[in-house]
């Protein structure tokens, strides 16, 4: 999902993955005082000090006939719930990281000046190929524009299969050139003198608007010798192997390309977010304040920065976050070691922390059974929070089963799950917030007033 942030303010609702997110007013079996101070902390502490928006964003506790266990449950996942202190201190590391990647300090934020000068205007006018690489579906599309209005567009997919995203690079890049000239035969295109903008989603060290050599791959990519090669120089080479006039003119990723398209519709766009199988923001920065530069930009006022959050505490600054469910996600991940960020919030890796939560529980005596690695995906959190939101329990009964080998599964243990699935999506509601916030005060006046008026907007509309 792509998510723009318009005047402070997010088009999303209180939802957690897509669904209402209920606050835990009620007790119920266990009191608040129990679920979220002594005993289980259902936090890092509650009680003292805390503001009513801060305890509007907790879950609820368990609620289960069998009090014990659900004490015991909540006491096995208070690190995964995040108190006030603690998302202020992430902030905080947040603000600090970006400002040293913007200096070309130490830091876990690549902070990628993507020569990006300026958003549109509404004056744009031309026919363009645009590709989309980020996924196992790759696109190909064409673009017609008039006066800065789309008035024709054809796209056609290709699946990208697990041979090319493991295997080496130049076969990935082939079949991309591959699937360009089969779109342009098919359209009776393929003599036409074309520009194609490339959207690449990957970090990338960019050298100019249409240059960039990758950094890493991500998500489920991992092909072999590629990294420092240069990507828009590498699909350039296969199309005029295949004897296509096409010019790679811009090379960029999603998120800035969610920033570009979002100013299409609306100017006052002022931050692009990706929040998908991977996640990444981006914003457009003063130019004086980025160091790196490998061209003249005397006359550039301001560039989009692309932050590549999703390596957000790579460097150790987030540890204090980090739980045991973690490093086991980590552990058994493609890219281990690596993405912290990315693998507290996003898409690719919300089942397997449902997963190693459970599979925690279990060896504890708390839950039937371990499910096995790979069958509780991201979509199953999303629909056992839904059930748990309208009462039900029957599909989620039937998908824990279904991952754990055939066991069977009661009410209380379908509960316990929902819950696991709640703090997790929560957790990463919570922590999303935070970079809203923190990419949201830079690109605002740095007042002490107008920083803290931001936060709150945000806040109050996650």
């Amino acid at each position: 999902m792509s998510t723009v942030v318009e005047n402070g303010v997010l088009g999303v609702e209180n939802r957690v993955n897509g669904h209402a997110y209920m606050n835990g007013n009620k007790s119920n079996g266990i009191s608040n005082g129990v679920a979220n101070g002594n005993g289980a902390s259902n936090g890092n502490g509650v009680a003292n000090g805390i503001g009513a928006w801060e305890k509007e964003f907790l879950p609820p506790p368990l609620q289960l006939d069998d009090i014990a266990r659900a004490i015991k449950v909540e006491s096995r996942l208070s690190g995964l719930v995040l108190c006030g202190d603690i998302l202020r201190r992430v902030g905080e590391v947040f603000t600090r990281e970006i400002e040293n990647g913007l200096r070309e300090k130490p830091s876990s934020l690549q902070m990628e000046n993507t020569y990006v000068p300026e958003l549109p205007d509404g004056t744009e006018e031309g026919v363009f190929l645009a590709l989309d690489l980020g996924g196992t579906n790759f696109r190909v599309l064409y673009l017609e524009l008039r006066g800065g209005q789309l008035v024709k567009e054809d796209v056609k997919h290709y699946h990208i299969s697990d041979e090319l995203r493991l295997g080496p690079g130049e076969d990935l890049f082939n079949f991309l050139a591959d699937c360009v000239q089969d779109f342009l035969r098919s359209d009776g295109m393929e003599r036409d003198e074309l520009s194609l903008g490339f959207t690449f989603s990957f970090p990338m060290k960019q050298h100019s608007i249409s240059s960039g050599e990758l950094i890493t791959w991500t998500k489920s990519f991992n092909c072999g010798g590629m990294k420092g090669v240069d990507v828009a120089a590498l699909l350039q080479q296969c199309l005029r192997k295949r004897g296509l006039k096409v010019t790679v003119q811009v090379l960029l990723n999603d998120t800035t390309g969610t920033l570009v398209a979002g100013a299409h519709l609306d100017p006052e766009v002022a931050i692009g977010v990706i929040m998908g199988t991977g996640s990444n923001g981006c914003y457009m920065e003063r130019a004086d304040r980025v160091q790196h530069w490998e061209a003249r930009h005397e006359r550039v006022h301001d560039v989009c920065v692309d932050i590549e959050w999703g390596a957000f505490g790579d460097n150790g600054c987030l540890n204090f976050l980090r739980t045991e469910f973690d490093e086991e996600v980590d552990r058994n991940s493609l890219l281990a070691k690596s993405f912290t960020f990315e693998k507290y919030i996003g898409g690719k890796y919300l089942g397997d922390m449902l997963c190693a939560v459970l599979s925690g529980l279990a060896r504890d005596g708390l839950f039937p059974a371990q499910p096995s690695r790979g069958e509780l995906e991201s979509a199953h959190v999303s629909m056992f929070e839904q059930e748990n939101v309208c009462g039900e329990w029957s599909q989620t009964s039937e998908a824990l089963c279904e991952a754990c080998g055939g066991v069977s599964m009661t009410k209380a243990d379908a509960l316990v799950a929902q819950h696991v699935a709640r703090v997790i999506s929560n957790r990463a509601a919570q922590l999303v917030l935070q970079h809203f916030s923190g990419a949201w005060i830079v690109v605002t006046p740095r007042s002490q007033s107008m920083a803290q008026s931001s936060r709150d907007i945000l806040a109050s509309r996650v």
